[in-house]
């Protein structure tokens, strides 16, 4: 049974911070998409707790109940399936459960499981964001008042954009990946690089997918392994 262990001086929401006193766990593995979220709950109010893995997001689910889950359908060991199913069946339940995706064909999968709702990535938007969560938050913890909707669009520190970059680099070069590493690197990086804007590396991953078990998977794994180690030969960026 988790602790409910709420932060503290949690206050009422307000029409410049509508989520403001909700505490939010992010299951996510990417630190750049992990950045825009972070801001995102910063801007509108939220206090938001990361976890990188299921493993990690069951031990931080032991210790704490957070008000909302967000859960990466794409994770480094599993799906983001499994912790759905088991949090929408849990009692008590998460007061509001979403799926986020840089696949819009997991909204589907992500709902029939017993999410809320589905956030699409890249989510930059502040409105959208914001909207994403009101749309499940009940009337008594809703902002009073008309609210102006925020055209802010974050933009996440690209630190954290190498950070991600460094992780699949050495994934790819410690050994030639197995078939699940090869699926993980591909929704990884396609991921990644939808959030970024690079629109060659997101193809570079796209296209590894697609080469999974056929002859073309070594030359796709080495075009996508060099565009990695050219962003990452790149100046860092102050």
């Amino acid at each position: 049974m988790p602790i409910n262990v709420a932060f503290p001086g949690a206050r009422a929401p307000t029409v410049d911070r509508p989520l403001m006193g909700l505490t939010v766990l992010l299951v996510e593995d990417s630190r750049f998409a992990c950045e825009a979220m972070r801001l995102l709950c910063l801007r509108s109010g939220a206090r938001i707790r990361r976890a990188d893995s299921l493993h990690n997001a069951r031990r931080h689910l032991r210790v704490f109940r957070p008000d909302t889950v967000i859960v990466d359908l794409g994770l480094p060991d599993g799906s983001g399936i499994e912790l759905i199913v088991e949090l929408a069946q849990a009692t008590p339940r998460i007061d509001i459960l979403l799926a986020t995706s840089g696949d819009p064909d997991g909204a589907h999968p992500a709902i029939t499981a017993g999410a809320d709702g589905f956030i699409a990535k890249p989510i930059a938007r502040l409105d959208e964001f914001q909207a994403a969560l009101l749309a499940h938050v009940p009337p008594d913890r809703q902002p009073g008042g008309p609210r102006l909707l925020p055209q802010e669009v974050v933009a996440p520190d690209r630190l954290a954009f190498r950070d991600d970059l460094s992780l699949a680099a050495q994934l790819m070069r410690s050994a030639w990946p197995a078939e699940r590493e090869i699926a993980y690197l591909g929704q990884f990086l396609g991921g990644v690089a939808r959030s970024a804007g690079d629109a060659p590396l997101r193809e570079a991953a796209e296209a590894l997918v697609a080469a999974r078990g056929g002859k073309s998977l070594g030359p796709a794994l080495a075009r996508l392994s060099a565009l990695v180690e050219e962003r990452l030969a790149e100046p860092a960026p102050l």
